[in-house]
């Protein structure tokens, strides 16, 4: 007897066949079965599903026409509810289709495998987990290399921790930890983890941090705390700057709950982990955390959903929380979700670094780095400690102009300048990837005389390096400079490398993007400059004074993390405008100022977290026929029913062109909507997508090549 199966499969909701198929089944298949179905000329995995609501389950549906499953991945147990639940919720809540969010959330490398694949994988992954058992009990479990002082001895906590810890063990949460820069917010992670582990012999724990390049430093201070007692597999990490084979194995040992620990990015918030008891979102403000591609979700509201559902403590902690995050955590009497935990001093007699700000109004004219600066990163040098110095623009310069006819390094394909990088001299492009030779002469003019404009990281340490010729450490040597940012870490294994010379103290001065502003803990480091922070003081984006903030105070967090060091550490500004509220409240490490006076202006703006908003954004070969789309959808909107009855609680905004409005020959466009109410602007965009189907399909719509809805946009 044949069984009608439901199978999701990885089919984006703008292609028109998104939603579960139908297929035939000689066997019962619970709900979460991983299969292989034929559709069209392929064969794909998909995951059975679970009955829609308003499907009638008798609906009549001719078996000749349904092709049968292919083949049953059964050596895998099933995707338990409540993954199946969050999968549901995102793609309901974020507009997109569920088996997108479903597929996009399981290891690539699991797509192509046969079930005779995966049950060898299994066996090999389980006789791994039964010798690395053995091994535990006879306490033979060798201990991962981490950084030094890393290890499994219990760690003495200062006074805010210890309170922090009781307050998180009484309450149920879901829990903000407000602690300052280097006030030992790890270690509160890492005590919290070990209590749930201990009390459980099968719970489980999420941690989860923005950058791919912080998971190797978390991963080895979790290794070095649990493995002797939980054994090697216990931790393991998922991000997409593992091998397929990696993210594979990580995800099996989650789903069989043989991994009790999982370290990720905003990927890992999928991983299917049938014990989950915690999830830990480190600097859960970072807009990493925010996908900016497929189904455009925010992890960090995933994981609050996700422990809500599961009975999982959540537990957020940053030194400069989203506003959103702090808005949910004021009192409860007050309307706030979130329990509170404050931490505001650093451990031991660790302070936090001086503000000085460098009015570049009274220095010299094109100066890049101000005397005083110089003077002050010098004399770090001539103490062995280490400087860093941030510019958040890689590259050279940005842009490379032509002095005579004006020429600039524009790209062909986006709407954006092609920046230089001298050290191979070519102009690339950082949004399509374009990469050209510099030419010898202006391709407008023939003038001999094109020159950078702007300054880049690779620039500045250039610059450093002729500024500081001069300047000798301690032992004799000339000053040592290093460069950190994606240009200079694109190789395996080359951010590890300079990330060991900076901790080794064979670096005096670094360099780098925001890449090396959060996260890392540099003991040497005693003085931070940013050279150019003013861009966003004045940007359109609503959001960029709190994201400057955040990276600013994150910056300033690297410096003074040592205790041995006794002067003050120091952040450096120069700023043309050195009396900003911004600086003034960054000058006191107020972040809770900071945060009133945003908030009270976004109250008075109806902007969030006092209102909801989405984009719906439309790629098409032109900008007319981009923005056409979104005007047709938005008429259509106001002429069916479903929708125009919504429109009086909501706003649409005219069509316009995306700031970056074309890449790689797509031109971009958006629409903004908006409402006071979470729960109208879900209807509305729910009944909405009716038409945007509809409206897709028009011959005046033949140009456009996609469209999809950002819910709760980080970038308008």
């Amino acid at each position: 007897m044949s069984h009608l199966v439901q199978v999701l499969l990885h089919t984006p909701v703008y292609s028109q066949i998104a939603g579960a198929f139908t297929y035939l089944s000689d066997n019962v298949l619970p709900p979460g079965t991983l299969v292989r179905v034929p559709l069209g000329q392929r064969e794909l995995l998909g995951v059975t599903w679970d009955q829609a609501p308003d499907q009638p389950p008798d609906r009549a549906l001719d078996p000749a026409r349904l092709r049968p499953v292919t083949a049953v991945l059964d050596t895998l147990p099933a995707l338990n509810a409540n993954w199946r639940a969050l999968i549901s919720f995102a793609a309901g809540y974020y507009q997109r289709a569920a088996g997108e969010v479903a597929l996009a959330a399981l290891p690539p490398q699991l797509r192509d495998m046969s079930s005779l694949q995966l049950a060898r994988k299994l066996k090999k992954l389980a006789k791994t987990a039964a010798a690395d058992t053995s091994a535990v009990s006879q306490n033979t479990c060798p201990a991962p290399q981490g950084k030094a002082g890393n290890t499994a001895d219990p760690v003495a906590l200062s006074a805010e921790q210890a309170r922090v810890i009781g307050q998180f063990q009484q309450n149920q949460g879901p829990f903000l930890l407000f602690g300052a820069t280097g006030s030992g917010k790890t270690e509160v992670f890492m005590q919290c983890t070990a209590e749930l582990l201990a009390n459980s012999s099968r719970a489980q724990a999420l941690v989860m941090v923005p950058e791919i390049n912080l998971t190797p430093q978390l991963e080895d201070r979790f290794k070095a705390r649990f493995c002797q007692m939980y054994g090697n597999d216990a931790v393991v990490s998922m991000h997409s700057g593992m091998t397929p084979a990696q993210r594979l194995n990580s995800w099996l040992a989650a789903h069989s709950g043989a991994a009790r620990i999982v370290l990720g990015t905003r990927m890992a918030v999928f991983a299917s982990m049938p014990q989950l008891r915690l999830i830990v979102v480190d600097e859960e403000h970072d807009p990493s955390y925010k996908s900016g591609e497929g189904a455009r979700y925010s992890a960090r509201d995933l994981a609050i959903y996700r422990g809500r559902q599961e009975g999982a403590k959540v537990l957020l902690g940053s030194a400069t929380p989203s506003l959103e995050s702090w808005h949910h955590s004021r009192p409860a009497a007050e309307g706030g979700r979130y329990l509170r935990l404050e931490m505001p001093s650093r451990i031991g007699n660790g302070q936090l670094p001086r503000v000085r700000r460098v009015d570049m109004n009274h220095q010299p004219k094109s100066c890049i780095v101000s005397p005083p600066l110089l003077a002050a990163i010098a004399q770090r040098v001539a103490r062995g400690e280490q400087s860093m110095v941030f510019l958040n623009r890689r590259g050279y310069a940005p842009v490379l102009q032509c002095t005579d006819c004006d020429w600039k390094s524009e790209c062909p394909h986006c709407s954006a300048y092609r920046v230089f990088h001298k050290i191979d001299r070519t102009l690339r492009c950082h949004h399509c990837g374009l990469t050209e030779r510099v030419p010898r002469t202006c391709p407008a003019c023939g003038n001999h005389d094109i020159a950078p404009l702007g300054r880049g990281t690779e620039r500045l340490e250039e610059h450093l390096a002729e500024l500081l010729a001069d300047i000798r450490r301690p032992d004799g040597q000339p000053v040592r400079i290093v460069r950190i940012d994606a240009d200079t870490t694109r190789h395996k294994g080359a951010l590890e490398s300079q990330l060991a010379q900076v901790h080794g103290g064979d670096v005096d001065v670094l360099v780098g993007t925001q890449m090396i502003a959060k996260g890392h803990d540099f003991r040497r480091i005693t003085l931070v400059a940013a050279v150019n922070p003013d861009n966003a003081l004045f940007s359109s984006d609503f959001r960029a004074p709190e994201r400057l903030f955040s990276l600013l105070m994150q910056a300033a967090g690297r410096a003074g993390r040592d205790e041995a060091v006794t002067h003050q550490s120091e952040m450096w500004l120069q700023t043309f405008h050195p009396t900003h509220p911004l600086y003034e409240a960054l000058k006191k490490h107020d972040y809770p100022a900071f945060a009133a006076s945003q908030l009270k202006e976004r109250q008075q703006a109806a902007m969030p977290p006092f209102s909801f908003q989405a984009l719906v954004r439309a790629e098409a070969r032109s900008q007319e026929a981009a923005q056409g789309f979104l005007k047709l959808a938005s008429a259509a909107a106001e002429r069916h029913s479903d929708t125009a009855g919504l429109l009086a609680q909501l706003t649409l905004y005219p069509a316009v062109p995306m700031a970056m409005a074309r890449i790689a020959d797509v031109e971009r466009a958006q629409m903004l909507v908006e409402s006071p109410s979470r729960a109208v602007l879900q209807r509305f965009l729910s009944a909405w997508q009716a038409d945007l189907h509809h409206t897709r399909t028009l011959p005046e719509c033949k140009g456009v090549l996609r469209w999809a809805i950002d819910v709760d946009p980080l970038n308008i």
